[in-house]
């Protein structure tokens, strides 16, 4: 199976996931669950959840195990996003081509369908344990892991160093640090529950999360590329909406070349850090995951 191929069979396998453990539609209060799947099946690539799933399987685990875990990080990806998207925040009218949650359902629905999205995503982790596929210390190593990636040292605090940077200029360090925490934190946290499900040992598990890290920052430097020379069409969003609020970038900090050259040697470390892993079919998925990304054209 080729790259793409297993690209949307992982894909297909998290949205049926997501599908069993979501509320049906039509299920009260409808407008709240209804902008719950709206936005998470608007249509993502689900990297993050594959991200989990291909750790957990480079590292020996069982990746069915994994499933609740990776759908627990897509689920808490997609209320960033919608909060992201709120005008108290960056404002923006369209998601993946869609008007974003807030303008198709109303602020005040979008801020809860947000908060449904990031506190229900640990009760489905703990359903994972007490389904017995996993040990309760694993459920609590997942829940632990994924707080962390959305907290203080997580995205939260990284939108909060986002917006504080917002109409200034910054250096290159503090805008690596807002993307530490904004995009690489929850891939880290991708890794690291992979590793938890399989019950890796600490240092396989720091070498799955400093690839992780590198591949994280190598993202969010081509999404600032993207947003520059990308098809708006098939990114599903504006290009240029950076630039038109100011925001501090990649490429206006360093120029598009550099940025390009950014990304490609990221890459390469996320890539080398994966070494002392033992050879497999789902490490050479974790490669391709690597090269996939860092050449992605949305």
């Amino acid at each position: 199976m080729d790259f793409a191929a297993f690209m949307e069979t992982e894909r297909r396998r998290v949205d049926a996931y997501l599908e069993d453990v979501l509320p049906p539609a039509g299920h009260p209060p409808v407008e709240l669950h209804e902008a719950i799947r709206y936005t998470v099946f608007a249509g993502g690539k689900r990297v993050r959840p594959i991200m989990t799933v291909v750790a957990c399987g480079a590292l020996g685990g069982d990746v069915d195990a994994c499933l609740p875990g990776a759908a627990a990080i897509e689920m808490i990806h997609v209320s960033s996003l919608i909060h992201d998207d709120l005008p108290c925040m960056d404002d923006s009218d369209t998601r993946r081509g869609k008007p974003s949650c807030h303008m198709k359902f109303g602020e005040s629905t979008a801020v809860l369908a947000g908060d449904w999205l990031l506190v229900y995503p640990f009760e489905v982790i703990g359903r994972g344990a007490e389904d017995g596929l996993y040990p309760p210390q694993v459920a609590a190593k997942i829940c632990a892991t994924i707080a962390r990636g959305v907290c203080t040292s997580g995205i939260v605090a990284g939108q909060v160093l986002d917006l504080d940077a917002e109409s200034r200029e910054i250096s290159g360090d503090e805008l690596r640090r807002i993307h530490e925490l904004k995009t690489a934190a929850l891939m880290e946290a991708c890794a690291r529950v992979g590793a938890a499900v399989a019950q890796a040992p600490p240092d396989l598990t720091e070498t799955v999360a400093h690839s992780a890290r590198a591949l994280g920052l190598c993202f969010q430097v081509v999404d600032d590329i993207l947003d520059v020379i990308g098809d708006a069409k098939v990114l599903g969003k504006p290009t240029g909406a950076d630039s038109e609020k100011d925001k501090n970038t990649y490429v206006s900090l360093y120029g598009l070349d550099t940025a390009r050259q950014m990304a490609r040697d990221l890459a390469d470390e996320a890539t080398k850090a994966l070494e002392p892993l033992p050879p497999s079919p789902w490490l050479e998925r974790s490669r391709e995951l690597i090269d996939y990304i860092v050449s992605r054209t949305s």
